[in-house]
């Protein structure tokens, strides 16, 4: 099997041999699909609306072009040349992380203004830094561009990540403000796992001309790469059918979705009472407890992440087995969120729905519109069957992939609970 063409790595698309040195003490040698598609038309200047699943290395496609661009150039003014917009902390926090890694060497410093740090020592840090890429949220960054304390004039590239969050209402209101301050000349990029036509069409007046836009086979990961199960359980017996899933799977790392963030402190409790390592993320936790159960599960100390939707945005921790939906999600996009926060890097993953009657012909609604195959499973002895095969399956690793002659779907399994 050939490698890739000239023109489909990263020296063939311009990314000049410090930046692929970088990339390489992350073992990066190939370019993503969407990297291919963005990082030449973002080193070309020219404005970009792109969406590809989570994993498939959106921060560097957009990062390293402009990155490359300001090394390249001297600076041109005394504020910031480039502003990176993230709807959450931690997503805020992970742009800086991969900006510093990427400019390491450079002398060329990374800002990060988010509203959970106090402000009197962010305003001294961009005195200090004088950094020429902020990230930060929109509300914060707003709020020291109004007290003279963040210079936009000299914004030149403005990128909005996880763009879709950035439009919907809460939030769109702040990023049309911001986008006012800036400069008309300049280079506008956005990206999302998914961006629907609503949040499209909030997007495009915030760039100074149409955009090229960009989408990768989002959908093929999600086919392809992942298997989909779902267990029929009522709702008061949920938790007992999470339980006993996990114990059926043993995952290495395992995010569990709630729609009702209510509820995540008993899901929590209640697995944490039957020895799963387990820990929650919710919104308004303490900036300090929300890192500390980050750095938990990325190290292992925690196997089982209890969030929500919003809580899990912009998440990027490697080496997720399993991803466990205690409802089922409304929307094609939300589906996709979720189940992308596995089968990263070309590996495999499970995605799990748990759901009631209810619940369940949704799902099916969603899976003929994703084109996937949804395989019912119950538990049986401790174990993840068919319906009516009670038969162990294999590990994640070695399972038949969804397509296989025998993964035929059959008919929606009874109540799975209680019977690990």
């Amino acid at each position: 099997m050939s490698g890739p063409s000239e023109a489909e790595t990263f020296a063939g698309m311009g990314v000049t041999p410090f930046f692929i040195q970088r990339l390489g003490e992350r073992q990066i040698a190939v370019p993503t699909e969407i990297q291919r598609l963005v990082i030449p038309e973002l080193a070309a200047g020219r404005d970009v609306l792109f969406s590809s699943a989570t994993g498939t290395g959106k921060t560097f496609a957009y990062l390293v072009p402009i990155l490359q661009r300001l090394a390249e150039n001297p600076r041109s003014g005394q504020g910031p040349e480039v502003l990176v917009c993230a709807p959450t902390y931690e997503l805020c926090s992970q742009i800086k992380k991969e900006s510093d890694f990427l400019l390491n060497g450079t002398g060329i410093k990374t800002g990060l203004l988010i509203g959970s740090a106090n402000t009197g020592r962010q305003i001294e840090t961009l005195k200090k830094d004088k950094p020429r890429i902020v990230v930060g949220n929109p509300g914060r960054i707003l709020q020291l561009a109004r007290m003279g304390k963040l210079k936009l004039r000299g914004v030149v590239c403005f990128i909005m990540d996880e763009a879709d969050r950035l439009v919907a209402d809460e939030l769109c209101g702040e990023v049309s403000e911001l986008a006012g301050l800036l400069p008309k000349e300049r280079i506008t990029a956005a990206c999302s796992a998914t961006i629907p036509q609503k949040a499209r069409d909030r997007l495009l007046p915030f760039f100074t001309a149409p955009p090229l836009e960009k989408e990768t086979s989002r959908q093929e990961i999600v086919r392809e790469y992942i298997e989909h199960w779902a267990f029929f359980s009522e709702g008061r017996k949920k938790i007992d059918t999470l339980r006993s899933l996990l114990s059926a799977v043993k995952p290495r790392k395992a995010l569990v979705f709630i729609d009702d963030t209510s509820k995540i402190g008993t899901v929590v409790s209640k697995l944490q009472h039957h020895g799963v390592a387990a820990g929650g993320l919710y919104g308004g936790m303490d900036r300090k407890d929300r890192k500390q159960t980050m750095d938990d599960f990325r190290k292992g100390s925690i196997q089982v992440l209890v969030t929500s939707d919003l809580s899990a945005r912009g998440l990027d921790i490697p080496g997720i087995t399993h991803i466990i939906a205690l409802d089922v999600p409304r929307t094609a996009e939300a589906y996709i969120h979720r189940a992308g926060r596995t089968a990263r890097a070309g590996k495999k993953g499970i995605m799990a729905t748990i759901g009631d009657e209810l619940e369940l012909p949704r799902l099916a609604s969603l899976e003929k519109k994703m084109g996937i195959v949804v395989f019912p499973k119950v538990l049986y002895k401790g174990q993840v069957c068919f319906p009516d095969s009670p038969e162990e399956e294999r590990p994640p690793e070695n399972s038949r992939h969804p397509g296989s002659k025998d993964g035929k779907k059959r008919r929606p399994p009874q109540d799975s609970a209680g019977k690990a």
